[in-house]
């Protein structure tokens, strides 16, 4: 069955979670941290990396937990999903991204839908996305093949380094890069700078997806 309820509303209620966790977040640890960035995206990453482990570990049952266009495009090159499938999945975890904003902002009674505003641009910012999502993806298929209880676990800890490691701050997620574009705190990104974000998101992914693949297959060899 194509339009698997269960399975679409895991992804949009997974994806709904982890987009209003990374803006509330973003918020509160902005208005808490009195102009200190470093304790602002420390609290943002920490609080990211907890709701991936829950929202992983217990919506990854029904659906997957993929949560992330990337990773659903990762499965279809797999053949683990049917183009028709990965085309709703993406769909739904759209939805949830901008369910996800509308619920940070009314959380935090501000406007629903605002204009992000923070500069995000330049090659070395579409390079870390890159490389964001590359070990996000690779992190996720060799979790599965070599320990699939701990997918949870790898991908909250990859994340929580990518947040400092990368020079974008890893968002990893076409999904999670459209809701940022909406908000105009400090996890916001430009409207025009979300293209090229999630090119380089997607090209991230095929080149996990392709070098894991060799590597694993030759280790089976």
């Amino acid at each position: 069955m194509i339009f698997d309820v269960r399975k679409l509303a895991s992804e949009f209620i997974g994806t709904l979670f982890l987009v209003a966790t990374v803006i509330g977040s973003g918020i509160m640890a902005e208005s808490l941290a009195e102009g200190n960035a470093a304790v602002a995206l420390l609290g943002n990453t920490l609080a990211t990396a907890g709701i991936l482990y829950v929202l992983i570990t217990c919506l990854g049952p029904i659906s997957g937990a993929h949560f992330n266009p990337a990773v659903s495009f990762v499965f279809w090159l797999k053949r683990e999903l049917s183009t028709a499938r990965c085309a709703l999945y993406i769909i739904f975890q759209c939805l949830g991204a901008i369910a996800g904003v509308i619920l940070a902002h009314a959380m935090f009674d501000q406007s629903l839908i605002q204009t992000g505003v923070k500069i995000r641009f330049g090659s070395n910012i579409w390079l870390s996305e890159s490389i964001a999502t590359f070990g996000l993806v690779a992190t996720i298929l060799t979790g599965l093949r070599h320990k699939p209880e701990s997918v949870p676990s790898l991908v909250s800890l990859y994340i929580t380094a990518g947040y400092w490691f990368t020079s974008s701050t890893s968002f990893a997620n076409p999904a999670v890069t459209l809701g940022r574009s909406f908000t105009d705190s400090f996890s916001g990104i430009r409207l025009v700078d979300m293209p090229f974000f999630v090119i380089s998101q997607f090209l991230g992914a095929a080149f996990a997806y392709y070098l894991v693949r060799k590597l694993l297959s030759t280790n089976r060899s």
